[in-house]
């Protein structure tokens, strides 16, 4: 009953769904293609290999990066399948075509449909994989509900749950439960995820670690950030990484009391959307500044550099003496620090980390990170870190460490996928 009001629910506002497609159409144009997509409607049936697909779901550019390992080890571990990758945002999809242009002869991307039960059922029939994989807490009732009438066997893998989560999970217990208790495996990331995850629902959950670990920062956008360091010269480099909405005008502020000479601030948001408006903000507080977009490197009168581009995270992490992780000043639980951590990049870290709690802990424990109250003492840390250029290197060793230390998720992940897969064809 619970799950017939959610999808009448569902059916009744897909005007609202489309009216919000268009809106984020006006920032990102991209999200008008494949709309046939978002319907269970596609054209093409098969990757080029013709052979049994494994589908994952990575809804979007987080998620997509954190499957890489999980991807490869999987195509390595099974060479008579091919993958099925979907996502719900074009920026997972274009970072899905990045990541495996290597082979892309396996690859096949498409847009997993809205969670309605005709179009979950054409999806599946459409495409028919041997397994799906739900990375992080991508439940979606109808579609778990409909791989279990064709006893299509699905995990959540990568799975967490904060306590906040919890709390709102747990008020759809009706909904939720039902679309757990059909999961065939959860690899939760933490002993306290599994916990979270059971109390609403999930059988046994497996802690197999964040497969976050696992991602090796690209050997050219180390390079890259190794080039820009030594065309900037010695320049202390601080960085806020991956902000979010208000965050940036705090962070501007807060830097304005800072005593570091030749300072220079690289701001890259998020969402590339919002890639003008930083702009704008920088510009209205006087501050000199220039885009990444423009391909020019900032000069020393340069105040601000706005990293206005994709899929060069790491060459920013590397090229940063210090980087303030976005979404903690803000109640948005924080971006990927772990990313930061693998390039040793030192990290300060917002009030606001509840997405990446254990991480955050173990980060601040070990010496890689450091928190911070508000934007104001963030500048006031940042402002002490940076002319101590020992502090600095003993928190770059403690982020490698702390990085290194915590690899083996994927292969503890493709063991319970494999389970659940049942042997090979050539076993």
């Amino acid at each position: 009953m619970a799950r017939l009001l959610y999808s009448l629910l569902f059916y009744l506002a897909m005007p609202l769904v489309w009216l919000r497609l268009l809106w984020r159409a006006r920032r990102q144009p991209e999200y008008l293609q494949h709309l046939g997509e978002r319907h269970g409607f596609y054209t093409r049936r098969q990757a080029p290999g013709h052979r049994p697909l494994i589908w994952l779901h990575a809804v979007s550019l987080g998620e997509t990066r954190a499957a890489a390992p999980l991807i490869d080890a999987l195509l390595d571990a099974r060479p008579d399948h091919d993958l099925l990758l979907t996502h719900m945002t074009p920026t997972g999809r274009d970072a899905g075509t990045a990541l495996f242009a290597g082979r892309p002869e396996r690859l096949l991307q498409v847009y997993l449909p809205y969670d309605l039960p005709d179009a979950c059922g054409r999806f599946l029939d459409h495409f028919r994989p041997r397994v799906g994989l739900l990375m992080e807490t991508e439940l979606w009732p109808n579609m778990i509900s409909a791989a279990r009438k064709r006893q299509l066997p699905v995990a959540l893998v990568n799975a967490r749950l904060s306590a906040r989560s919890l709390r709102g999970y747990a008020r759809l217990g009706s909904l939720i439960r039902p679309a757990l208790l059909s999961l065939s495996a959860v690899a939760a990331q933490t002993s306290a995820d599994a916990e979270r995850l059971q109390q609403i629902g999930a059988r046994q959950p497996s802690v197999c670690g964040n497969l976050k670990f696992d991602v090796t920062p690209a050997a050219d956008g180390l390079q890259l950030g190794a080039q820009w360091r030594q065309a900037i010269g010695r320049r202390p480099v601080w960085l806020l990484a991956s902000s979010r909405a208000g965050e940036e005008a705090l962070f501007l502020d807060a830097c304005a009391a800072m005593d570091v000479p030749d300072l220079l601030l690289l701001l890259v948001p998020r969402h590339p959307q919002r890639f003008a408006e930083v702009a704008a903000l920088i510009a209205d507080r006087g501050l000199a500044f220039c885009r990444r977009s423009a391909t020019t490197l900032p000069s020393p009168g340069i105040k601000v550099w706005l990293g206005d581009s994709m899929g060069e995270m790491i060459a920013y992490y590397a090229l940063a003496d210090l980087a303030l992780i976005g979404g903690t000043l803000l109640p948005f639980g924080g971006q990927n620090l772990i990313e930061a951590a693998s390039c040793g990049c030192p990290l300060l870290l917002g009030p606001h980390s509840f997405n990446f709690a254990q991480a955050s802990d173990d980060a601040v424990a070990c010496g890689a990170a450091r928190r911070v109250a508000d934007a104001r003492q963030a500048a006031q840390v940042a402002g002490e870190l940076l002319v101590q250029p020992a502090q600095l290197r003993a928190m770059h060793s403690a982020a490698l460490a702390f990085s290194q230390a915590h690899r083996g998720a994927t292969a503890r992940t493709v063991a319970l996928i494999e389970r659940i897969m049942g042997p090979r064809k050539d076993c």
